[in-house]
């Protein structure tokens, strides 16, 4: 491959534009009208679920949650250029994504919950955990994928993660690693303009996210991140290349954080709201949204239908989480090793005899 094959574009891919028109490119068909409705159907869960996921927050039934409110094209895109057999690798904020491949609302929600796991099985869906720390699920992707690729899997592995990982030190030896050994793996940057409140400006000098990858000898291209069909064209043909052998592939989503960075967050001290207001005209959903009733592939009876089937998602996990936990102080232990170790014994025990002096006490007060 020529050094020129690996440089992205000037300008974002895109395939539909803010009003909704097909915008034509020589190197990306647009997806089928099937795929669009299955990806807009997408998109108005995630919407949903975002604003449902705030509510709780609010209503202390989750202890944070980090908003993919105006990212939805890029988490409902990189859940279906997936196979059956490949692996999504997710970070905190990419919870419509694992979502939309398969895990339960209500089970997503646990790690944000607070709870002492990830909520789900990730052999089952083919999700590895939610990683908080930024950039080090993207290690784990790497080796993940290079270990399917010994065992001569059909195995793609799309590893998520936001503008601000780009500036760590696990992105280098991620990339750089699956660069030089021609790892099957997809590194998909939602540059949503902020780490937290640290603009893209403070992180790199570089032309783009995307051109970074010549200097590790793969191809880079970049994606307009509210447009959920050039997503899915662009995000489609990096999985492809890697599952035919070529190799990684740094793809990067122009996009925008619309909410806060966290319910703990006050993005006014560091953003102006004219900034954010401006980026609702390019809301991934109203786009989509414009293109298929132009189209008419959508009606007011699918709509109806759609909003009902998210309104529902939306009601099981609020249900869900108002249900409090039943906790086994065990578990502290339980899950450690394999084996519990005397330490781990003599603290369990020191525990569980903690409990059974408060349980006695409080059977003394109630009679």
């Amino acid at each position: 491959m020529q050094h020129e094959d690996l440089l992205p574009r000037d300008t974002p891919v895109t395939l539909i534009d803010e009003n909704g028109a097909v915008v034509a490119d020589e190197q990306y068909a647009l997806p089928s009208s099937d795929v669009l409705l299955r990806a807009y159907q997408g998109l108005v869960e995630g919407r949903r679920i975002n604003d449902q996921a705030y509510a709780l927050v609010r209503q202390g039934r989750l202890a944070v949650y980090p908003s993919s409110h105006g990212q939805e094209a890029c988490q409902v895109g990189a859940s279906l250029v997936l196979g059956e057999r490949d692996w999504l690798f997710p970070t905190y904020r990419d919870s419509v994504a694992v979502i939309a491949r398969g895990v339960a609302p209500a089970d997503a929600m646990v790690l944000l919950k607070g709870d002492w796991h990830s909520g789900y099985d990730p052999a089952q869906h083919r999700v590895a955990p939610q990683a908080t720390p930024l950039a080090t699920q993207l290690l784990h992707a790497v080796g993940f994928a290079q270990a399917a690729k010994h065992r001569g899997e059909d195995t793609v592995v799309v590893a998520l993660c936001g503008d601000g990982a780009t500036s760590e030190g696990d992105f280098h030896e991620a990339l750089n690693f699956a660069a030089v050994f021609h790892v099957p793996v997809v590194f998909f940057v939602q540059n949503n303009e902020f780490a937290i409140s640290v603009p893209l400006s403070r992180q790199t000098a570089a032309p783009s996210l995307a051109h970074k990858a010549i200097g590790y000898g793969i191809p880079g291209q970049r994606v307009d991140g509210n447009d959920v069909a050039a997503v899915l064209a662009v995000l489609g043909e990096a999985v492809d290349r890697a599952r035919a052998g070529g190799g990684p592939t740094l793809v990067e989503a122009h996009t925008y954080r619309m909410q806060a960075h966290t319910n703990a967050d006050d993005d006014t001290r560091y953003r102006e709201r004219d900034e954010v207001k401006a980026w609702i005209a390019r809301d991934p959903l109203t786009r989509i949204r414009a293109h298929l009733t132009t189209q008419g592939l959508l009606d007011d009876a699918t709509e109806q239908r759609l909003a009902t089937g998210a309104e529902q998602i939306a009601a099981a996990l609020r249900d869900a989480l108002n249900t409090d936990s039943d906790l086994d102080p065990e578990d502290l232990f339980r899950f450690v090793t394999a084996e519990r170790s005397p330490q781990l014994e003599e603290q369990w025990r020191l525990l569980h005899g903690e409990l059974e002096r408060a349980s006695l006490t409080e059977a003394g007060g109630h009679r």
